[in-house]
């Protein structure tokens, strides 16, 4: 197969000719239709997370199974899936208390490297490795998909749209007719503010700094919008909540002074929820004294706090049913020998999400 792989922290990929070891028990091969480009493959790209190297990068997964592995009892040959970094053992401490996203426990098909390249051992990121024209992953990862969904719509299924949605309707379950600013109007924002609508909350605040982004965060449902670039987001965010505050603000980059501005951003007995990841190191300042006598909560979300048997089946749903925008939320298709151009347009800023095709 081939796949592209990262050699040194910060430069371009290599598309080179990989093998894939088969599967091993409670895993299965994937053959690729296509894969998102995220965000936190740039920061594993860049470094900012650490990581071995040489490694394949990519998780937002949708494809066809190939092969099974020993004690495989749901999933077919021929099944189109989607595929996603959260593994569920069912029996670690997270996993029975539902939040499988948490999973602790371990796997077969991480006794042993499985893919390797010109080098040796090649490292697959966050358990998946979606870049390549194949994945291994345990067969908890994947939910099987109806046949009318297209592939690379529900590629973004697999994460972007899981954990912006769910940050809104399950980490925060926020209630009707809440006040919610989201800052970031990338793929993870976009699918908050669509959480947002699921809901009804009102007024729902889009924040970013180029207007194009914003002008699409309306189209999603956005009933007001800040630049934050031009305009002091924390004074246009209370006066569009009476004064008050917000009742959640959703942080979906991770950058640090951001963060810490939301806090300013909510009301006594507000919310901001941290979604979109900081590299390692990046701490946030906040008054502590104020946090208490204002009773306010910054709480973190991980990948919605998604349960993906049962939530991406819902998502598919409310796709179906014209009240999910996924088609929108693709921006530009790129064979696996462009990979490079994919990266920088979602470097740069300029894509909701790109995806690799296959």
């Amino acid at each position: 197969m081939r796949g592209a792989v990262c050699y040194q922290f910060g430069e371009a990929l290599e598309v080179e000719e990989l093998e894939l070891r088969p599967p091993t028990t409670g895993s299965i091969t994937v053959k690729v239709a296509a894969c998102g480009v995220c965000h936190s493959d740039l920061h594993y790209i860049d470094g900012a997370w650490g990581g071995e190297l040489p490694a394949l990068y990519g998780h937002e997964i949708a494809g066809t199974v190939t092969e099974v592995g020993p004690g495989v009892s749901q999933l077919l040959i021929g099944q189109r899936v989607a595929a996603s970094l959260i593994r569920r053992c069912g029996s670690c401490p997270f996993c029975r208390r539902g939040q499988s996203f948490l999973c602790s426990g371990t796997f077969a098909l991480d006794a042993e490297p499985h893919v390797f390249g010109r080098t040796g051992p090649v490292w697959t990121a966050m358990n998946t490795g979606g870049f390549a024209e194949y994945v291994t992953v345990d067969q908890s990862q994947v939910v099987a998909l109806p046949p009318d969904i297209p592939l690379t719509v529900a590629s973004l299924l697999s994460c972007g749209v899981i954990t912006g949605y769910g940050a809104v309707t399950k980490t925060a379950s926020v209630p009707g007719g809440s006040s919610v600013v989201v800052i970031g109007m990338g793929g993870v924002g976009l699918n908050a503010i669509q959480g947002a609508v699921s809901v009804g909350a009102s007024p729902l605040i889009a924040v970013d700094i180029v207007d194009d982004k914003l002008a699409v965060a309306e189209s999603f449902g956005a009933t007001a919008t800040v630049n934050s670039s031009t305009d002091n987001a924390i004074e246009t965010i209370m006066d569009l909540t009476n004064g008050q505050g917000a009742d959640y603000a959703f942080v979906t980059v991770g950058i640090g002074p951001v963060i810490a501005q939301a806090v300013e951003m909510i009301r006594p007995g507000g919310t901001v929820v941290v979604v979109g990841m900081p590299a390692d190191g990046v701490m946030v300042p906040a008054e502590a004294a104020n946090l208490a006598d204002r009773s306010q909560s910054i709480v973190g979300s991980k990948m919605g706090s998604s349960t993906i048997a049962n939530d991406i089946p819902h998502l598919i749903d409310e796709y179906r049913a014209g009240r999910l925008k996924l088609d929108e939320l693709v921006s530009g298709e790129f064979a696996l020998d462009d990979i490079n151009e994919a990266i920088d347009g979602a470097r740069a800023g300029t894509a909701l999400r790109n995806v690799i095709v296959f």
